[in-house]
């Protein structure tokens, strides 16, 4: 018996159909990050991939998924099955798609699939030239992060609130550890600009909301050269 499906205004239990033991895809993660993919709309629908890397890939095997389709009163639902090489696609897809600096082409996370059971001695001796082909996309993927991310910390004055997880995890993965805006700044108390109210980095002289020197003696020492606000 499956989990209950919302349909006709209340919750119907279902009952999938056999599932095809052969049907089988490989989700493949050298991205250092854990994923959870969850698809209210399908079941199974909770996928987890671990954390993974070029030198020990994560794997997720995943079979087929369900969904219902109403029909007429007083007929059962009708199930319509997608095999398991389009649940692998969704799930690669739908987590990349709308990331920062993802192209799903030449730059993005190193998460793909393969169609089958594969194991990782099978993807490694096998498919090897997929695994340099992620790890390849992914470190473009870094690169682009971290452009984007020294141009965000320029425009926003060293606002900790610009920097992303992923750009601090792109800087750490390629040892890029000198970057000021990797630091840990958590513990940094914004404070409000004086002539605007906005939030900003008392490390910087200048908010980055009104563009307004606000720390006089900083902005000297950095040669800030802009009217003061008393």
């Amino acid at each position: 018996m499956g989990s209950p499906v919302f349909a006709r205004g209340r919750y119907q239990q279902v009952q999938r159909a056999p599932v095809n033991p052969i049907d089988k895809s490989t989700v493949i993660s050298i991205l250092p990050k854990r994923i959870v993919e969850v698809k209210p709309t399908i079941q199974p629908g909770r996928f987890i991939i671990e954390s993974g890397s070029y030198a020990n890939p994560s794997i997720l095997v995943v079979g087929s998924s369900s969904w219902w389709k109403e029909l007429e009163d007083n007929q059962p639902m009708l199930e319509i099955i997608n095999p398991s090489n389009l649940v692998a696609d969704s799930i690669v897809r739908d987590y990349c798609n709308g990331l920062l600096a993802c192209d799903m082409g030449d730059s993005m996370p190193g998460l793909f699939y393969i169609p089958g059971n594969i194991t990782v001695q099978t993807l490694k001796k096998e498919y090897q030239p997929l695994l340099d082909k992620a790890q390849e996309r992914q470190k473009k993927w870094y690169f682009t992060l971290i452009k984007m991310a020294d141009a965000l910390w320029s425009r926003s004055s060293g606002n900790p609130l610009s920097i992303s997880d992923d750009m601090r995890l792109a800087a750490r993965e390629l040892g890029s550890n000198t970057k000021e805006w990797l630091k840990d700044y958590q513990n940094i108390e914004m404070i409000r600009c004086v002539a605007c109210g906005a939030l900003r980095n008392p490390a910087y002289p200048v908010c980055q909301a009104c563009n307004r020197v606000i720390d006089l003696e900083l902005a000297k020492k950095l040669n800030v050269s802009v009217q003061v606000v008393q």
